[in-house]
């Protein structure tokens, strides 16, 4: 921003990230990789975001289980790979109870403390959410029932824009309280690409009632197209500001990526602003924008750790 230099009449130029103290906390959302080449990726970006130090990374899990194994050695490469804590995702879709806390203890077996509770998708869009006879009914149902099985700590999800199967704002909102009320300690929310979505949505939950934090979810856009697939699929508002901005670029990743950069850590300075502290980033298993982002936000490295990782 341009500002006026009382003493000299001058106008300079100083940026919105220059003096941002990086009193920020970061976690990462990763998923498990299909084949050998996703392998490494993730190990790459792992290995670059982990001296971030956030104070998580979690491991996604398909709807029903679909990447059970894939998930379980994931989790466990993440835990053999560094001190940082890894929570795992668990739904309760398609699966009794049993089986469901079953994987849990597997988890937990391998060394994993904090689960993210999820009801999960129904499978094909729009199709409704029908419960196992024998399953969990509910995320908030899933909380209760791990709350009793071991010493987890949970997270669960906030939709800033409305989950598409809520009647309304506030159902959606009583069914998030019923989830933190059911023992979670935290939300982790739904991305997003409009800060006052976020900052209104953590008002109306706080005039609610609900005391617990909730974390913006941040995803930096890889490709437009697909983000845009998964803004449907999930009741997100892609706003019309980014179609021009992002247009054509799905042909030139290289310099979608530096445009991406920019736009996501405007949201972020733009919640900053908010007073927002806490941040969420859903890697797609990717590590670059993040890491320039978390910079821009004053959660600098030493060059020799930006070298190390790299």
């Amino acid at each position: 921003m341009n500002t006026l230099d009382p003493a000299t009449g001058n106008r300079s130029c100083e940026s919105a990230y220059a003096e941002l103290p990086g009193d920020i906390s970061v976690s990462f959302e990763f998923f498990p990789p299909k084949n050998q080449p996703g392998e490494a990726q993730l190990s790459r970006s792992f290995a670059r975001l982990a001296p971030f130090a956030p104070g998580f990374v979690s491991m996604t899990y398909g709807a029903g289980g679909s990447t059970r194994e894939r998930s379980l050695a994931a989790v466990k490469r993440l835990i053999a790979d560094g001190e940082v804590p890894v929570a795992a995702h668990l739904t309760c879709v398609g699966a009794s109870r049993e089986e469901v806390d079953a994987v849990a203890m597997q988890f937990h077996d391998a060394g994993v403390r904090h689960i993210v509770a999820l009801r999960g998708d129904a499978g094909e869009p729009g199709e409704p959410f029908s419960p196992h006879p024998q399953g969990y009914k509910s995320a908030a149902e899933l909380v209760a029932g791990l709350r009793e099985l071991a010493d987890f700590d949970i997270s669960v999800a906030a939709y800033p824009e409305v989950h598409p199967d809520a009647q309304s704002a506030e159902a959606d909102l009583d069914n998030l309280k019923r989830k933190l009320d059911a023992g979670a300690s935290r939300a982790l929310a739904q991305f997003f690409f409009s800060p006052d979505t976020f900052l209104r949505f953590r008002d109306r939950a706080v005039a609610a009632g609900i005391e617990a934090p909730i974390a913006p979810g941040i995803l930096p856009v890889s490709r437009f197209g697909q983000v845009r697939k998964f803004a449907e699929a999930c009741g997100a508002q892609v706003p019309q500001w980014m179609h021009p901005v992002f247009a054509g670029l799905d042909e030139h990743p290289e310099t979608s990526k530096f445009v991406s950069t920019a736009v996501t850590a405007d949201l972020c300075r733009s919640l900053y602003e908010g007073g927002v502290r806490d941040f969420h980033f859903y890697t797609l298993n990717r590590a670059e924008q993040v890491e320039a982002v978390c910079h821009l936000m004053g959660r600098r490295l030493p060059a020799a750790r930006l070298e190390a990782a790299a």
